[in-house]
């Protein structure tokens, strides 16, 4: 028995989605622990290419999926996700928490007005109601995925909860006609078409691991983008590092044998927040068209960079990182250089860690070791087969953060991934 967490090092986009589909083919159950409908991941399988919002990546494989008690579920886009699977040929292995969260509409409607109000300081979401979803839930205002099925419960919270967001619509100067009627009648047919997924996905992952099942649970985003150890506020509003793991599906921390650290092989953001080694330059849009760098949830193209170590040292310190998966190697192909950062020089002094203070983040200054690029690491199949600088790139990094890669991919491709 083994159980794996897969998170993100940098702020999400890493590649998490082809990594965990990769890593499933042994797995019995694949387990979302946080995160909604924001998250984005695109699995390619032959010619046929997979976009998910919500469902773990290892839906495609036909394993047994998971939403944790630690997502916030849209249930239409649930429904609409599933719907598209089937229409495929795949009849997806599909249980949702029931303590999980629901997001509603009202949350998107406020996402939104918020963002606008913000203006010039916005954080940049999705406008897909994740963040107040969350919010609600740690207010202890939150619909949970249980409250679809009961509706005289999901009846009385929406009573109560609804003249809240009512008075905060009119703050924002937005329109709110939301109906209780309407959506307690709405929301219970969601659960109606739910209730074959809905289960105490606690006790069933805990069996399982009393059983000696294989369980690889997948993190959304990454540890940039978490709540407390992110780019705060310019961050999701989810713990997405690998103690979320815990808390977002209901493992105990001491299950967990092994924590699996996704590196894209350069640094990208989406949306606002300071990102120390961006590129502006003819490299930046390098990367960002080599890259594919666009989002699958938004279509927003995603800013680039060159790798940041003091960003990927402070992420595998907090996650307990064990070894890492290096993903889009390829898209540095053809360049004669390439830089990597290993400090922050600020105020006349060197920084080797993540400062908190975001205003400091935004302006320090990235220190540079120059590397040689390569040609092309299309067709190897190996790591020997790899550039002799390419191979030198992986061992700098493994060097500096003291990490294993054990895992290179050099495309989008199930097939072009090297176990090192």
């Amino acid at each position: 028995m083994t159980v794996r967490a897969v998170i993100g090092t940098q702020w999400g986009d890493e590649g998490k989605g082809k990594v965990v589909d990769f890593l499933c083919e042994d797995a019995d159950y694949v387990v979302r622990f946080q995160g909604g409908s924001n998250a984005g991941h695109t699995i390619k399988v032959g010619d046929e290419k997979y976009k998910f919002h919500l469902l773990p990546s290892g839906v495609v494989r036909g394993k047994t999926c998971v939403i944790g008690n630690g997502v916030v579920v849209d249930p239409e886009v649930f429904l609409e996700e599933i719907d598209s699977l089937r229409k495929r040929g795949i009849e997806p292995r599909i249980m949702v928490s029931d303590r999980a969260n629901v997001i509603m509409p009202y949350h998107k409607i406020l996402d939104g007005a918020e963002e606008a109000y913000l203006g010039k300081k916005r954080i940049g979401t999705t406008k897909r109601g994740i963040g107040p979803c969350y919010s609600d839930k740690i207010a202890r205002k939150g619909i949970r995925v249980a409250d679809l099925l009961d509706e005289n419960l999901l009846r009385d919270k929406l009573e109560s909860i609804l003249p809240i967001k009512e008075k905060l619509a009119e703050i924002y100067g937005v329109r709110f006609d939301f109906d209780v009627d309407e959506l307690v009648e709405k929301y219970t047919e969601y659960g109606r078409k739910m209730e074959p997924y809905i289960t105490d996905t606690i006790a069933e992952l805990n069996r399982a691991i009393r059983e000696g099942k294989n369980i690889l649970l997948e993190g959304a985003q990454g540890v940039m983008l978490d709540v407390d150890f992110g780019t705060y506020p310019y961050t999701t509003s989810s713990n997405t590092i690998s103690g979320g793991a815990c808390t977002g599906s209901g493992i105990p921390p001491k299950c967990i044998d092994e924590v699996i650290g996704v590196v894209k092989a350069y640094t990208t953001r989406v949306g606002m927040g300071p990102l120390p080694t961006e590129l502006k330059d003819e490299i930046g849009k390098h990367l960002q068209e080599r890259g594919g760098e666009f989002g699958t949830t938004t279509g927003r193209a995603r800013r680039c960079g060159w790798l940041d170590l003091v960003v990927l040292k402070h992420s595998i310190t907090i996650s307990g990182v064990d070894k890492i998966a290096l993903t889009k190697l390829d898209v540095l192909d053809g360049l004669r250089e390439i830089k990597v950062c290993v400090g922050y020089e600020y105020d006349g002094r060197i920084m080797d860690t993540v400062p908190s203070n975001i205003r400091i983040l935004e302006n320090v200054k990235p220190v540079y070791e120059k590397l040689d690029g390569w040609k092309s690491v299309s067709g190897a199949t190996t790591f020997e087969n790899l550039p002799r600088e390419a191979k030198n790139y992986i061992k700098f990094i493994e060097e500096f953060l003291d990490t294993e890669v054990f895992l290179v991919s050099t495309g989008a491709e199930r097939e072009k991934t090297i176990i090192v």
